[in-house]
């Protein structure tokens, strides 16, 4: 034994030391971590073999350990740290030899490799990541960071703090647009900080704005970092409240939950929209307190004349914010009082299976005690109730076949009760009606009678959509009855449309807005899952920034347009009709739509291929290509060399012992905060992919196998694990910044600038914890 240390404990120091070596060899880090993990497990063996590591293990065959399990304590509760006097056996690190243990590393690598790098369940979601570092580098080439700062800068300039302002919001959206840390800080080191610097901006404040914002990309959806962790978390989340709810004495973890042990990578994204937009304003609030109390150090500058047409205060309120809040107010409540809604009159077949309780109550004692402790008194109670009533009315209603006259009468039931105004129209208005009111206010000197014509023709769409159109109308019928109202509004909107093209703001930031609420609203929006989305996100990335490159050669982008146009109305037809023909009975407007949206879906696709060519031309795509693969498999590789260092951890019970020692705390929170100390510290030393791949996979049977809730544990890991880009010495945000700093910026003023941001990170995990809600608002809500 070395200086009385255990010998799974002197093994962890080994590996933990090799990995550290590997890092500051400066060696690749995606091989250093296989590298390190191959020869911590040949110092391990040759110890072990020379007999110097000692494992004092539980004597299992003791009186005093048989005495524990009459009393009732579980076996795999007894551990060591919680019951020290117990006594001991020396054994081998590797009971079986280390020869045995590299033979089943090896076995298990291979089947692990092939469960989450090329086979699994999880490689799906993982393409999202080769998705979205295409998408991001793409926009970064497409130098949309270069026109975003430049306007944001005119906006918020003349603030106090205000150039500071504009890198934070300018790092938010490209957060939701690209969410790659080293292409948005590198950008914005290289455009804002010469500027900030020249306008009299503290070296400290710049920096530091800078480097925290360029990470907003990791918390800010769509992250790479919540595809990664997420796609782990969901396995560890479901593995552990497995296991917990069979020790309990539950059947399968559906029984102790009262829900599927199930977290997904979609409803991560709607936990960490408000987190991410709550780090944005702390950000944005220190910048411009920082300014107020210091207003040398960040002073209000302007920069540069004002463009587009000055509009009366009064202008301003009225269409940019009355008008619009009327709108949506009015559409809610319509839909409360039921003129609006769905128009659905489908039958199903079978009827409805009868509601049972909302847990299941015909479980064990020890089952019922684990899902009260989990669940409440008060929930359980009331499970008790409902099951009670069940009983009473002679037990679930079992789902079952309906006859003929049965579905004719729920067919008229559903035409009486569906709203006079389907929602996709009221969708469609509203959407229209916004652009109408925000055309006005641009430019209010400007004629009005083409967009009082498209107002009035978004009037005629209600109206013929509320007496004309019926629930049992058919959808060609539907769109032959509104065409000519919204001909008329299409012309109005066509106006619209070029005065907001002249105004500066909005032609910088609609593209890119359109890009990332088509992303992420798809997810969020529970529309489909992160890989498709990401795919969408990537060919939009590609024709905006070829549309881009085409205006920079003063060549036209009317193909762009065009192709994108025909993505949106393929979209529109394939929602709204039924394009399966090869069913029995295929009627014309079937065919029509069907041939309409293949038509569209063809053009679509040539505007993405003659994207890729304008963006090949210009020599874009070469290296946004050729950046996207070395990302991508430096990911993967990390991956796999984790994946290494885990077995032989493993192997020699380095994960159990850690896990025994989490478990020996009787308070869940604080194994949890204990966690995310370690966490923070090693933030320090190690960037975040290997903190996900190395350490979650041993602490996270434990945290995932409590009661609390994955998604806010999962968010708080990924905020936690988002100060690893920003502490030193290893912060990676430091490096890229250092970089491309002018020379009178120091390390040590990049050192001094990040510390308020990692403590702004620190008081923003201490609100998450403290409001929970942030984190699981949005999912409850889109989940109801």
């Amino acid at each position: 034994m070395f200086f009385g240390l255990d010998g799974v404990e002197v093994g962890l120091i080994i590996v933990f030391l090799t990995l550290f070596g590997g890092i500051l060899s400066g060696f690749p880090v995606a091989f250093a971590i296989g590298g390190a993990g191959v020869i911590s497990f040949g110092i391990i063996a040759a110890l072990d073999s020379a007999g110097m590591l000692i494992h004092q293990a539980i004597d299992k065959s003791s009186v005093e350990f048989a005495a524990l399990l009459a009393e009732g304590v579980k076996a795999e509760t007894i551990s060591v740290f919680r019951y020290p006097e117990l006594p001991r056996m020396e054994e081998p690190v590797f009971p079986r030899g280390w020869e045995f243990a590299l033979d089943r590393n090896v076995s298990f690598i291979v089947n692990r490799i092939n469960e989450r790098v090329l086979a699994g369940q999880s490689i799906e979601t993982l393409l999202a990541v080769l998705m979205f570092v295409l998408m991001g580098i793409t926009l970064e080439r497409s130098k949309i960071a270069n026109d975003l700062l430049t306007t944001m800068a005119r906006v918020f300039g003349p603030l106090p703090g205000g150039l500071a302002v504009a890198v934070v919001v300018v790092g938010a959206f490209l957060a939701a647009s690209t969410g790659i840390v080293g292409a948005t800080v590198v950008t914005m080191g290289l455009l804002s900080l010469p500027t900030m610097l020249r306008n009299g901006y503290s070296p400290e404040l710049s920096t530091g704005v800078i480097a925290a914002s360029g990470t907003l990309g990791q918390i800010i959806p769509p992250s790479i970092v919540i595809v990664l962790l997420g796609t782990l978390a969901g396995d560890l989340y479901s593995a552990a409240q497995e296991k917990r709810a069979i020790e309990a004495g539950c059947t399968d973890a559906l029984t102790f939950l009262g829900e599927p042990a199930v977290v997904s990578v979609g409803t991560l994204f709607q936990a960490a929209l408000l987190p991410g937009v709550m780090l944005a304003l702390l950000y944005a609030t220190y910048a411009f307190g920082y300014a107020l109390f210091n207003p040398s150090k960040a002073p209000a500058v302007q920069m540069g004349g004002k463009k587009g047409e000055t509009i009366t205060r009064s202008e301003g309120l009225t269409w940019f914010l009355f008008a619009p809040i009327a709108l949506i107010v009015a559409l809610v409540v319509l839909n409360q009082v039921g003129i609006v809604g769905s128009q659905s009159v489908a039958v199903d077949s079978f009827s409805e299976a009868g509601q049972g309780a909302s847990l299941r109550t015909n479980v064990s004692d020890l089952c019922a005690a684990s899902m009260i402790e989990l669940h409440g008194q008060a929930a359980w109670d009331t499970a008790i109730a409902e099951a009670k009533v069940i009983q009473d009315a002679g037990g679930i209603e079992l789902s079952r076949e309906l006859t003929d006259d049965e579905r004719a009468e729920m067919l008229v039931q559903n035409v009486a009760s569906a709203a006079p105004i389907g929602t996709g129209v009221s969708i469609l208005v509203l959407a229209m009606a916004l652009i109408l009111t925000t055309a006005r206010g641009v430019k209010p000197s400007a004629s009005s009678s083409p967009l009082s014509l498209a107002a009035i023709g978004l009037i005629a769409v209600v109206l013929v959509d509320l007496f004309l159109i019926g629930p049992l109308t058919s959808m060609g019928a539907t769109w032959l009855l509104l065409a000519l109202p919204m001909i008329l509004v299409l012309t109005g909107v066509k106006t619209a449309v070029q005065r907001l093209a002249q105004n500066e703001l909005l032609r910088v930031v609609f593209p890119p807005l359109v890009l990332i609420v088509a992303v992420l609203g798809s997810i969020l929006g529970g529309i489909t899952n992160p890989t498709p989305a990401a795919a969408l996100g990537a060919g939009g990335a590609i024709m905006l920034a070829a549309y881009r490159k085409l205006k920079d050669q003063n060549r036209s982008g009317r193909v762009i347009l065009q192709a994108s146009f025909a993505v949106v109305i393929m979209l529109l037809v394939g929602v709204n009709f039924d394009l399966r023909i090869a069913q029995e009975v295929v009627l014309l407007e079937q065919w029509i739509a069907y041939i309409v949206a293949y038509a569209a879906f063809l053009f679509g696709m040539f505007g993405l291929f003659y994207g890729c060519w304008v963006l090949y031309d210009g020599a874009v795509l070469t290296p946004v290509v050729r950046e996207t693969a070395k990302v991508t498999s430096m990911v993967f590789t990390i991956l796999i060399g984790s994946q290494l260092l885990n077995l032989v951890v493993i192997s020699f019970g380095g994960e159990h012992y850690i896990q025994e020692f989490l478990r020996s705390f009787d308070s869940e929170f604080r194994v949890f905060l204990i966690v995310m100390l370690v966490l923070f510290v090693l933030g320090f030393v190690l960037d975040f992919l290997e903190i996900i791949y190395i350490v979650i996979p041993i602490v996270g049977p434990v945290i995932y196998g409590g009661t609390m809730d994955p998604k806010w544990v999962t968010i708080m890991i990924a905020v936690n694990l988002q100060t690893s880009f920003l502490t030193p010495p290893f912060g990676f945000a430091l490096f890229y910044l250092r970089g491309v700093a002018p020379k009178e910026v120091t390390t040590g003023h990049i050192y001094r600038g990040i510390i308020p941001f990692v403590l702004i990170q620190v008081a923003g995990l201490a609100l998450l914890a403290a409001f929970p809600g942030v984190v699981t608002i949005i999912p409850d809500l889109i989940g109801r």
